[in-house]
């Protein structure tokens, strides 16, 4: 063989080596970009479910609050209620003791009346008919 022919043979190698090593830094190149782009969309992603989770997070933090102020108001009415009821009972029993104090006083004073009847029926009507007007 000839030096022509090996300098040929050697420059045609070192080509081709060039050649290969341009071609596989292009394809490294278009890997990178599609990587590149690859990152990007999933970073877009991460922001967008981020904002979401926050807004879910938002609109559960909210609807406690207002779980929480329906629960205090309905305590609230509860213990109003109770409230109610206890005075209510409360004034049952000072209205029967009024009621028992009356009958009471009626009683003595058909004891110590010499012209009142004894046995405290006409009174007795008499109360009910007041009590029935006031009801």
């Amino acid at each position: 063989m000839s030096t022509g022919t090996i300098i040929a043979i050697a420059v045609g190698a070192v080509v081709v080596v060039l050649l290969i090593a341009v071609i596989a830094r292009a394809a490294s190149r278009r890997r990178d970009a599609r990587r590149r782009e690859q990152a990007r969309e999933l970073r877009q992603q991460a922001r967008s479910r981020s904002i979401q989770a926050e807004s879910a997070r938002a609109s559960a933090d909210e609807q406690a609050a207002e779980a929480k102020r329906a629960q205090a108001e309905a305590e609230e009415r509860a213990a109003q209620a109770r409230q109610g009821h206890a005075a209510a009972e409360q004034r049952a029993v000072e209205a029967e003791h009024l009621s028992k104090t009356a009958r009471d006083r009626h009683a003595q004073a058909r004891a110590i009346d010499p012209d009142a009847s004894d046995s405290g029926q006409d009174e007795a009507l008499a109360i009910n008919e007041r009590a029935g007007r006031h009801s």
